[in-house]
């Protein structure tokens, strides 16, 4: 069936231009900026890709952002996903970027945003994949510094369709991020969150009441609040699942455990992303397999899921 899902036209809604940073790329580009790596070679690094919980999968992440310092770098790292978007099938991408990542570390936001944009705008070009860029800010961090990341962002607003947040959950509810998600859509930007990963319903209830949010991205903790569920199926409100990367991350012990068909039968606009794929084992296409051979997901189950990533597209 792997060639039949490559085949369905697909969307990727939930995907950290950051986390698709693969071992190899991160050495050439240490070598190319002179970095100094704690790893000796590729196989080191993978093998350090351990995860006992989110914390640990992002400390690793923010040691590997490090290695990108210029705009060629963030075009190369943005055009590598798109060459693996071309090979899966999937025909539109609405990826996150970290500002704060880069511009906590010196590296001026515009150095940042070029480099991506270009490689984005380049691949509708070459590729024909359509895009949506949606700003994340880092819920690790004060809302103050995300009020700071959106102004400095203003100046591009027509480069991004949306805000986001990402980054540690537990300790950090989406009500600490209110006023910054209201100043974003009051400039006439989209907004979605992460939450009910290893949140709990209570974040996700938040992250749609009070930054009203358009997508959750994971959620998959909803089903444990019945009233919660019923709300989602009825106002059908999209989750962008990455099944891999709660398997990595310790969310399920096993994929065999995993909720999404279940959410899918229940009437769920659930959809299949890979998250940070570098460093969860796979892109799109690996995510579907999994569902594939641990699940024993049908061609009907997948072809609703792909339906599902198309129309839960915030550019249409």
């Amino acid at each position: 069936m792997t060639d039949w899902i490559t085949a369905l036209p697909k969307a990727e809604l939930h995907l950290h231009l950051e986390g698709s940073l693969e071992p190899e790329l991160l050495f050439a580009l240490a070598e190319r900026n002179r970095i100094a790596l704690p790893w000796a070679d590729v196989e080191a690094l993978r093998s350090a890709y351990a995860f006992n919980n989110l914390q640990e999968f992002l400390d690793l992440y923010y040691q590997g952002a490090n290695v990108l310092r210029t705009e060629q770098d963030f075009y190369d790292l943005t055009w590598a996903y798109l060459l693996k978007c071309q090979e899966q099938g999937v025909i539109h991408t609405e990826p996150f970027f970290d500002p704060q990542t880069h511009t906590d570390r010196g590296i001026p936001f515009e150095v940042v945003l070029r480099g991506i944009q270009q490689a984005l705008v380049d691949g509708e070009k070459q590729l024909g994949i359509s895009h949506g860029l949606i700003l994340s800010f880092l819920r690790h961090l004060p809302e103050e510094a995300a009020f700071k990341t959106l102004e400095q962002a203003m100046p591009f607003r027509d480069a991004f369709v949306a805000v986001g947040l990402d980054s540690s959950e537990m300790g950090f509810p989406p009500r600490l991020f209110e006023r910054v998600f209201a100043k974003a859509r009051s400039e006439g930007l989209h907004a979605v969150a992460h939450a009910g990963e290893e949140g709990p319903p209570e974040y996700i209830w938040e992250a749609l009441d009070l930054l009203k949010i358009e997508r959750i991205d994971h959620g998959v903790r909803a089903i444990e609040d019945e009233r919660l569920m019923q709300r989602i199926i009825d106002e059908q409100i999209p989750l962008t699942v990455c099944p891999l990367s709660n398997i990595k991350l310790c969310v399920f012990d096993h994929m065999r455990q995993h909720n999404i068909l279940t959410m899918l039968e229940r009437g769920v606009k659930v959809t299949v992303n890979s998250d940070d794929p570098a460093y969860f084992g796979g892109y799109v296409g690996e995510n579907f397999a999994a569902l594939e051979r641990d699940l024993g997901m049908t061609r009907e189950q997948a072809a609703r899921l792909a339906s599902n990533s198309l129309e839960a597209r915030l550019v249409k």
